[in-house]
């Protein structure tokens, strides 16, 4: 029994933590506009790009100020001369419309930095960086004054240049961000490849992981409790 517990304990111990590292490598709005110290540039991109959006600075951030819509979402991030060497993670503006990235001696930037960037059309990188996805990704890059734009992200399911993305049958394929996409199963089929028809079948899905969660947090109550008692 007691080798049983201390199994479940350590499975229990691996999930918690993987669940705690993965929410500590995504930066949430807040981080991403302290990145780097100070306000968005005067005259910058981003600084011209707000004020014709009628949005409002925060640091490094520019924010919608639409009252329809969410007040935090940040529209535009400027980066520009931080001294950035490498950029792994922004996921925290993920529904910005223009990065500025230039003027920073970046060597490295991560490939899925901007995995889920629908919205994003505007990305200025120094000049020796490619673009998000490649040139392919987008409908315009110019290099010009040591940076490289990229302006408007392209469809990658609608793509004629280079690629031509297919997805399993019974699925839909839809873009995930500059240089990705993903399938997405079609209406009433689910499952490996879109192969099951038919409703997704929740309870059959999640039931057995809730009562293994509630299992396993009763085991760990009960250990605790029980050490706690002792102590």
């Amino acid at each position: 029994m007691k080798a049983s517990l201390a199994w479940t304990e350590i499975v229990a111990l691996i999930i918690i933590l993987k669940v705690c590292f993965n929410a500590s490598h995504q930066l949430t709005g807040l981080q991403v506009c302290s990145l780097c110290a100070g306000l968005v540039r005067n005259n910058s991109e981003v600084d011209r790009f707000c004020s014709s959006s009628a949005g409002r600075i925060d640091r490094r951030c520019c924010l919608s100020n639409d009252n329809s819509s969410d007040p935090e979402r940040i529209i535009g991030l400027d980066l520009s001369n931080c001294s950035l060497t490498t950029v792994e993670d922004l996921s925290g503006a993920s529904e910005v419309l223009m990065v500025d990235l230039s003027l920073n001696p970046i060597v490295n930037i991560s490939e899925k930095v901007f995995l889920g960037f629908l919205d994003l059309n505007y990305v200025f990188l120094p000049e020796d960086i490619g673009c998000p996805g490649g040139n392919v990704s987008w409908q315009q890059v110019t290099v010009e004054k040591g940076r490289r734009f990229c302006k408007g992200q392209t469809n990658m399911c609608n793509q004629t240049r280079q690629m031509s993305m297919s997805c399993p049958e019974n699925s839909l394929c839809c873009p995930d961000g500059p240089g990705f996409f993903q399938c997405k199963c079609s209406e009433s089929y689910h499952g490996y490849k879109c192969l099951r028809q038919g409703d997704f079948p929740p309870l059959k899905v999640f039931g057995p992981l809730a009562g293994s969660t509630v299992l396993i947090s009763f085991l760990l109550w009960v250990t605790q409790r029980r050490k706690a008692k002792s102590l």
